[in-house]
């Protein structure tokens, strides 16, 4: 389970889950769902484009989601986001399902695009996928001030010269990037649940900002060190562990937080002053 070509396996799926837990907790605190589902099954698209023309997948993945994302930001400001983002994936599947026909490994390829390969991540691809990586995480450091304003309090943020309208832009930009380097390992639709999942169990234990980001990163790492583990053990997808335990999770926090709330609703009883 730790030799061969499982090496690369837990590599590279605790450097998605790393990336998946930090840029996950600013779209379930921005309300960003939609987005981050959209702009993965998009991308796809890019990565047929780059089969065809044979170049590396991680290029036509990366052009494709900044342009999805770039597109999202700016045309959604002038409407609203949710019509654009639907239009957005749309118009992406319908460019993927193009080339893909066009492609002699139509199957295989959809399969790996859509459902990731992570038992097949080769040595070559580690670099890549860790220089994006940490370019991801370094751009959060940065945005981190006004990412947090812009969420929580834009009216205070404005007033300190945060543009909302900027910052939603270069975090969807971030959004983006993450999906490049995401999609081959863990696939389009897989990447979603890793970044939904951990991120909304952590911020149901917990309100402080960087405990509930310690703690995504935390819950994502053992999602998916489980989910390779299990794969291995059972020769089952690996997807179906990565979503079973990422709902699972959000389960457990949602349980977890609700029976905070009832003890806290309960409380000790307040004394009764007694008669005098």
């Amino acid at each position: 389970m730790f030799s061969g070509f499982m090496v690369n396996a837990w590599v590279s799926g605790t450097v998605v889950a790393l990336l998946a837990g930090v840029v996950g907790f600013f779209v379930v605190l921005r309300g960003s769902a939609f987005p981050a589902h959209a702009i993965p099954n998009g991308a796809f698209a890019g990565a047929a484009a780059a089969n065809v023309l044979g170049v590396n997948s991680l290029i036509g993945l990366a052009v494709c989601a900044l342009l999805a994302a770039l597109g999202i930001g700016s045309l959604g400001r002038r409407g609203r986001r949710d019509v654009v983002t639907a239009l957005a994936l749309v118009m992406m599947l319908a460019i993927g399902a193009v080339f893909l026909s066009r492609s002699g490994q139509y199957e295989p390829q959809l399969y790996s695009l859509l459902f990731g390969e992570v038992l097949g991540v080769s040595t070559t691809e580690l670099l890549p996928v860790g220089a994006l990586t940490g370019a991801c995480i370094l751009a959060i450091l940065v945005l981190y001030r006004p990412l947090m304003l812009s969420s929580i309090v834009p009216e205070i943020g404005e007033a300190k010269g945060v543009s909302a309208r900027r910052t939603e832009v270069l975090f969807l930009v971030v959004l983006a990037m993450a999906t490049a380097m995401t999609v081959p390992v863990v696939g389009a639709l897989l990447i979603f649940s890793l970044m939904i999942g951990p991120p909304a169990a952590a911020r149901s234990l917990t309100d402080r900002p960087l405990p509930a980001m310690a703690l995504s990163v935390a819950v994502a790492l053992v999602t998916v060190w489980s989910a390779i583990a299990m794969s291995y053990v059972t020769n089952w997808p690996i997807g179906f562990f990565v979503g079973t335990f990422g709902a699972l999770c959000y389960g457990i926090g949602r349980v977890a937080t609700m029976f905070r709330r009832r003890v806290g609703a309960l409380g000790p009883a307040t004394p009764q002053p007694s008669p005098p």
